[in-house]
């Protein structure tokens, strides 16, 4: 595994970055204020090949892997203007589509997530289930009159369901052999009769909407079901892997973003005749915070080259592992940021304040950091399971 990127993964990098601050935070801030998505910048990521970077090149892809689109999504955050729903649409459904769908829906799905034509987006988690996704009871059922499936059950926390064209729904069916539910992968699309969304009202301020989704009887023909009704976890876990890299690359980003506004301010702002950023107290804390965003890409690295490698296995444990040190490096920056600024940090003309909590959500979502320290206690350290 390289740990110098090639000269095509540096050129890439600086051109997303030119894209990025072409709209900047300002551009974000103001699509937020107007109760929007950030259509302009989706739009253009599209034309210029990024969102389906890591796409199949028969597909309409750029023939890349989860590495260049952590990339893309990292250089876009530390201009300012992250796109969340890089990590759902072409991240996790792109990436399940690519591995599992059938030739139909890679020929219906693919090329338009990669040209940002189409979008959609994600449905896992459930009001009574949370972390544990054995708990899962959105079912799936088939019509023996029609061969049709018939999902009924409910999920929370789902992004961008108003913008896309379909919701990757996890269900569960019930195994012939041995009577025990399974999970399955369903393509609902947005306008399916008994499939209802309501806006969840969050704190949070963010171009993308979370919503809740009831799922009453929706009915889906059997082509619906993505991939092989047996291989449903292995599928599962083929788009959570990226969904956590990705959310590594998303938290880099912002940290980044925060560290260079602080930076900045330090190197300007003068007290008692001197920057302030020639004081340990202010110059250490932001080395730190560095030292430690640029670990954490080295395993958001580490897992994105062992995914594409098909290493599904190892992939798993670095990708936690990267999600889990993004988010804590991330939060540390954040936070040195806003207090390197003082009262400026909390302004809106600094653009800090508002990833107080935006930089939280890498703790909590998709997985939350006390059931990563679960999985590396219990699976890479081989202590007794504690849940």
């Amino acid at each position: 595994m390289p740990v110098i990127e090639s000269e095509e993964h540096r050129a890439l990098r600086a051109a997303v970055s030119a894209l990025g601050h072409k709209y900047g935070r300002e551009y974000l801030t103001r699509t937020v204020e107007e109760g929007r998505p950030a259509t302009e910048l989706w739009a253009e990521a599209a034309e210029l090949g990024y969102l389906g970077v890591n796409l199949p090149e028969e597909h309409g892809g750029g023939g890349g892997g989860i590495f260049e689109l952590s990339i893309v999504l990292e250089e876009l955050g530390a201009a300012g203007c992250p796109l969340l729903l890089m990590v759902v649409s072409p991240a996790i459904c792109g990436t399940v589509i690519a591995r599992f769908g059938t030739e139909e829906q890679k020929r219906d799905w693919l090329p338009a997530l990669a040209d940002g034509t189409r979008v959609m987006a994600f449905g896992i988690t459930e009001p009574d289930a949370g972390s544990n996704s054995h708990r899962i009871t959105t079912t799936a059922r088939r019509d023996p009159a029609t061969g049709d499936w018939l999902l009924t059950g409910r999920k929370v926390f789902v992004s961008g369901v108003d913008i896309a064209d379909a919701t990757l729904i996890v269900g569960r069916t019930e195994d012939a052999r041995t009577g025990r539910l399974k999970p399955c992968l369903f393509i609902v699309p947005r306008d399916t009769p008994g499939f209802e969304r309501r806006k969840i009202d969050m704190e949070l301020s963010a171009a993308e909407k979370q919503f809740e989704l009831t799922l009453d009887d929706v009915r889906l023909p059997a082509d619906a079901l993505v991939g092989d009704e047996d291989a449903g976890l292995l599928q599962l876990f083929a788009g959570l892997n990226p969904e956590r890299i990705m959310t590594a690359a998303f938290a880099i980003g912002m940290g980044r973003f925060a560290l260079s506004r602080a930076v900045e301010y330090a190197r300007d702002r003068t007290v008692w005749k001197a920057p302030i950023g020639s004081h340990q107290a202010i110059a250490h804390p932001l080395a730190q915070a560095h030292i430690d965003l640029e670990l954490a890409r080295l395993m958001m690295q580490k897992a994105a080259h062992l995914y594409d490698a098909g290493d599904d296995t190892g992939a798993g444990e670095a990708a936690n592992m990267a999600k889990y040190a993004a988010a804590e490096a991330c939060v540390k920056a954040v936070d040195q940021a806003v207090h390197t600024l003082g009262g400026n940090g909390l302004t809106r003309e600094f653009g800090l304040a508002s990833l107080i909590t935006a930089a939280r959500v890498s703790r909590i979502a998709p997985v939350s950091r006390e059931m990563i320290l679960n999985y590396v206690s219990h699976q890479t350290l081989g202590l007794p399971k504690s849940y």
